[in-house]
């Protein structure tokens, strides 16, 4: 089994999606993302505004989170099409599930198509009581 992307799978933006022979192909995510250039990455981030105060409710919360994203990639020099990893935490996983088809609006809107790799945690709590996401994110700008 080949772990280098097969032709279908576009090498974009300096990107090369890594797609295993004879795996099912992902949805809303890839299985792996090889980069070559500069990192940005961020810590974990929640959905707030600049004065501190959380989005109502968990899909306002992700668009608000996404949107900290990209302000914080963007002083490093970077694009949503250079993510190559988010790690999502979540207090409640079924609310997750439950709100999938508008997170995936969400997510389109403020990053695009691009489908980084992933990971989805469910946590017990996490530091600010009033969040009820937060994700990291890594970027690699080309050369």
């Amino acid at each position: 089994m080949s772990t280098i992307s097969k032709p279908e799978v576009p090498a974009t933006r300096g990107l090369q999606l890594l797609q295993p022979s004879g795996w099912r192909q992902s949805k809303g995510y890839a299985n792996g993302v090889m980069a070559e250039g500069r990192l940005v990455m961020t810590g974990g981030v929640v959905g707030w505004d600049v004065a501190g105060r959380f989005a109502d409710g968990f899909v306002a919360q992700v668009r608000q989170t996404l949107e900290n994203i990209v302000a914080i990639l963007a002083e490093g020099g970077a694009r949503p099409d250079h993510l190559v990893r988010l790690t999502w935490y979540v207090v409640d996983m079924d609310e997750y599930l439950s709100n999938l088809k508008a997170l995936g609006k969400v997510y389109r809107e403020v990053i695009g198509t691009h489908f980084p790799s992933m990971a989805l945690v469910q946590i017990v709590r996490l530091v600010e009581p009033s969040s009820r996401v937060e994700i990291e994110a890594t970027a690699v700008v080309p050369r």
